[in-house]
């Protein structure tokens, strides 16, 4: 199924058809290293559409790597906040003052020393080999994993299998534009080879797709399942006061504010008339029930914060969410 062409094609396509992305500006190397760190840290977990504002604003805020190492945390987590996971903000903190401290200032440019920089593992090392360095790698995203799905019509576990896929990536070959080329591969799959209803009429490999031929596009993907978690929140409100603790007891949201709140067994889970609400969170769906109460308590690493504020405070999503389901509760 090898063709000379396919770099080629997929390449005249992507020149008339890329997106037009922050990240993918025209700037020196030193800022391209920069971009392609701070994007690719936040496309973790976390789709293109949503990420853009962030990027904008963020590399407005902090635009290089040596204001990254020493911005202050209120200031790193305002510029992130609302896009969720918050570990990797301070991990891209981490990286940046370990690039100053132990690369002079530069990205390492080999995949074993990428992976030694927090946050980064095997798939983001790849990518900023290939985007910010040229090298000839094709970075394994969910899109890259299924455009190579439907081209070799993989079905089976084995055919699935991680492994398996990687292998399959020769199927590509290279191109001297190896940046351009790990990003039209990515392209394809965000743009023309959807999960449904893809754009085969668009697509420039068409032809060498065993999916297309079989008119069968169906992905087949192992199962994963969202783990559903059961928590009681305690809502203390005075007035237009709320209660906020500093979290240190969940791996999730760490050292961010949230309601004081608890885990619950199943059958324990209160089902009394107060309000319930379902936050989902990375491969949890979390059910949690409001206990609203009327009097103010003293609690350690507590925060009082007026209703008027929440817009100028630094919070997570998932604490905004509670927020708007207590506004109108009573």
């Amino acid at each position: 199924m090898k063709n000379q062409n396919i770099p080629k094609n997929i390449l005249h396509w992507y020149d008339n058809n890329k997106r037009v992305l922050p990240w993918r500006k025209q700037v020196s190397k030193k800022q391209t290293q920069y971009f392609t760190l701070v994007s690719e840290f936040m496309l973790q977990q976390t789709q293109v559409k949503t990420v853009i504002p962030y990027f904008n604003n963020f590399v407005n805020k902090i635009p290089n790597l040596k204001k990254l190492s020493i911005v202050s945390e209120p200031k790193l987590m305002k510029c992130w906040e609302g896009l969720g996971y918050y570990a990797r903000a301070r991990n891209l903190k981490k990286t940046a003052k370990k690039v100053i401290s132990e690369f002079n200032g530069d990205l390492p440019s080999t995949i074993a020393e990428l992976k030694t920089l927090p946050g980064i593992g095997d798939y983001t090392s790849r990518a900023i080999m290939a985007i910010a360095f040229n090298k000839p790698i094709i970075p394994l995203d969910g899109n890259v994993e299924r455009v190579l799905k439907r081209i070799f019509y993989l079905r089976n576990e084995n055919e699935i299998s991680k492994d398996n896929i990687i292998n399959k990536k020769s199927f590509f070959g290279k191109s001297n534009r190896s940046s351009d080329y790990a990003q039209a591969i990515m392209e394809i799959g965000a743009l023309i080879c959807k999960p449904t209803n893809p754009s085969c009429f668009e697509c420039p490999i068409s032809k060498n797709c065993k999916s297309y031929k079989k008119n069968d596009f169906e992905i087949k993907s192992k199962n994963k399942f969202n783990k559903i978690k059961y928590f009681e929140a305690d809502i203390y409100q005075n007035q237009n006061k709320y209660l906020l603790i500093k979290n240190s007891k969940f791996k999730f949201l760490k050292n961010l504010l949230i309601f004081p709140m608890k885990e619950v067994k199943k059958n324990k889970f209160n089902t009394s008339m107060n309000k319930k609400i379902i936050i989902k969170m990375s491969n949890m769906d979390m059910k949690i029930v409001l206990n609203k109460k009327n009097k103010l308590i003293k609690i350690r690493n507590s925060y009082l914060l007026d209703k008027k504020n929440v817009k100028s405070q630094i919070l997570p999503s998932f604490t905004k969410k509670i927020f708007n389901s207590v506004s109108n509760y009573s």
